[in-house]
């Protein structure tokens, strides 16, 4: 795994019938793969790629058809999250057998409610790594999945299979004291958030996990930083001020979608009952992205 890097979950189109759009699904992960220069590809992985909405066997059908159109031009880590252990590690014996080279985990709530402990944490996630070989992406996002600590996710990391952590914070103090405390300390690789790019790659982190489009830009930033060019690395960053925070409202994959579609690059419309971005939104979200890398050769 190229690093520093990103580790690029691509889009899931859907079609009319809300069946997964395999052919668009190719296209996308083509872009991921060649245009976002992606170092890991997240299969069926983060919310951003809606594949709670699919039944289980979609789901393996999605993890199946991603690691085949990425056709070993880099790793694929499958998404295996889900509240049982049990089923985590159900798909991790899939992930296995067709070819990924790791498994990503989301820290989990409780599913009874509520915030998890330290010992549960580390029961959960020890009950999954001692039935699978594959190293693990420890993803953390606070939401969908638990708040997770500092000194659990420093705890969670020293945990043998535990390889990469992908942090969805934008809090410097955090980041950066985990930078230290994973990263630096020899733990495990350590992964941030579009915004948090830059100050990752300085202070000595791996790199980001994110969608495309915007992962598009983020290898842009990655180069000028490899490069030594820091002018350029913070006028590429400064990019991801306005994008996506002025569309959040939406949501981030409507953002992305709207944004991949505006690029020409089919992802489809978001999952009903949510709407796509249209009218004034955006027109102003083509508008700001001529002005940026993604479309404009500076």
């Amino acid at each position: 795994m190229k690093l520093p890097g990103l580790i690029v979950p691509p889009l899931t189109p859907f079609t009319a019938e809300l069946k997964v759009d395999e052919k668009a699904l190719q296209t996308g992960v083509n872009y991921v793969v060649e245009d976002c220069n992606a170092a890991m590809v997240i299969a069926a992985g983060v919310e951003a790629q809606e594949y709670h909405y699919l039944t289980m066997d979609e789901r393996k059908n999605l993890i199946a058809r991603t690691i085949d159109y990425v056709d070993g031009r880099c790793p694929v880590a499958v998404g295996i999250s889900h509240p049982s252990f049990k089923i985590a590690i159900e798909l991790a014996h899939y992930a296995e057998k067709n070819g990924a080279k790791a498994v990503q985990l989301l820290a989990p709530l409780r599913p009874f409610g509520g915030e998890p402990t330290q010992a549960e944490l580390i029961a959960y996630f020890e009950a999954v790594t001692r039935e699978s070989h594959l190293p693990m992406v420890l993803y953390l996002n606070p939401g969908p999945g638990a708040n997770v600590s500092i000194p659990a996710t420093i705890a969670l990391s020293q945990l043998e299979r535990i390889k990469y952590v992908k942090e969805s914070s934008r809090d410097l103090s955090r980041v950066s004291r985990l930078i230290s405390e994973v990263e630096l300390s020899g733990h495990a690789k350590y992964f941030t958030t579009m915004q948090m790019l830059l100050i990752t790659l300085q202070l000595g982190g791996s790199g980001v996990t994110l969608p495309p489009p915007a992962a598009m830009l983020a290898n842009k930033v990655i180069q000028a930083f490899v490069a030594g060019d820091m002018q350029e690395a913070a006028r590429l960053q400064l990019q991801f001020a306005l994008f996506p925070a002025r569309w959040m409202h939406n949501g981030l994959t409507p953002t992305m979608k709207a944004a991949m579609k505006i690029l020409g690059i089919p992802a489809g419309d978001p999952y009903p009952p949510f709407p796509p971005i249209g009218g004034e939104e955006l027109k102003a979200l083509e508008a700001y992205l001529k002005t940026t890398d993604l479309v404009h050769k500076h």
